[in-house]
């Protein structure tokens, strides 16, 4: 079984759970940022890959590996994997689900405090010295506390659904939208299904839990962010493709919401100049952002890894994998 890892060497070796199965693959690295024609030569060799969801596999390389059985993502994402060339090739394309969702769901109520409780303007009052006046201004411009306000989520997956879990114990009244409504989640979460719509005019806070596809690209754009309240919040730990950047930019600076916390912009890696980056000086602090950690943590690559391995050995017995993702 010869293996192809497209990502970090040292992060894959660190997380490697201990199968003797293991031990009989060969496994060739390359960097995350790879070039096609770095993969070329030995692409003929490939039985499987391994592959950081932030990088590319198109039909170029696909179609130079006869041999090609599974692509892994070692994440949930999989928008810069051409899966329609893998399904036409009968090759699975997988995922980690439900690997990164205590994770992600984590930083997702993260983002969400650090909005309502202006965490990057109240730390930087206080290193400047002026903690009483910004203690002063907050009493009388008031803090909202997290159980008081009305939380959509737009997805409800498994991050969705331990996002949910965690805003319970908050007291959020919480809606959510997804493409098929489930009864019997509803009433487990204790949440209600509202249209996009409704959803969208009505929530303090609405957290995006979706997938990037042809339908969601910028979803939140010039439309979505106007029929949100001038009060609320935008949460962003899913894809940074699922929000029209300028779009965002022209509600915060127009006053159309309050603000947002983003553990993700497109495109990445997020250089100097991108649009979000350069808001005027007055509404800076009206952007939270996190460098898209949501769902890095140790116990994600732990689990990841293990689904990853299993799924390789699956395909090695000729067995089917866990949780495909292009339709196999």
């Amino acid at each position: 079984m010869n293996l192809l890892i497209i990502g970090n060497k040292d992060r894959y070796e660190k997380y490697k759970p201990k199968n003797i199965f293991i031990k009989n693959i060969n496994v060739r690295y390359i960097p995350r940022d790879y070039k096609n024609k770095d993969i070329l030569e030995f692409a003929p060799l490939i039985d499987a890959i391994f592959i950081d969801p932030m990088s590319h596999l198109d039909r170029e390389v696909i179609d130079c590996m006869p041999k090609l059985k599974l692509v892994q993502s070692e994440g949930v994402g999989y928008n810069q994997i051409d899966i329609q060339t893998c399904k036409d090739r009968h090759i699975y394309v997988c995922n980690c689900r439900g690997a990164n969702d205590n994770a992600v769901a984590e930083q997702a109520i993260l983002l969400m405090l650090g909005c309502l409780r202006n965490v990057i303007v109240g730390h930087e009052a206080v290193l400047a010295g002026h903690q009483i006046e910004m203690k002063e201004r907050l009493m009388y411009e008031g803090v909202v506390e997290l159980g008081d306000c009305k939380v959509g989520l737009i997805g409800l997956g498994v991050i969705g659904q331990a996002t949910a879990k965690r805003l319970k114990t908050f007291g959020c009244e919480i809606v959510y939208n997804d493409v098929i409504r489930n009864n019997k989640l509803e009433r487990k979460l204790g949440i209600t299904y509202n249209d996009l719509n409704t959803l969208v005019k009505t929530c303090d806070i609405i957290s995006l839990h979706c997938p990037v596809i042809d339908k969601t690209t910028h979803m939140v754009d010039e439309n979505f962010l106007k029929n949100m309240k001038n009060t609320a919040y935008l949460i962003n730990t899913a894809r940074g493709e699922l929000v029209d950047n300028q779009a965002l930019y022209d509600a915060i600076v127009n006053n159309e919401i309050l603000g947002a916390g983003l553990d993700t912009i497109a495109p990445e890696p997020v250089l100097k100049d991108n649009i979000l980056l350069n808001l005027p000086d007055e509404y800076q602090n009206r952007i939270i952002l996190s460098p898209h950690i949501g769902g890095i943590t140790n116990t994600f690559f732990k689990k990841s890894q293990i689904v990853m391995y299993n799924n390789l050995q699956k395909v090695e017995k000729n067995k089917k994998p866990e949780f495909i993702v292009n339709g196999l």
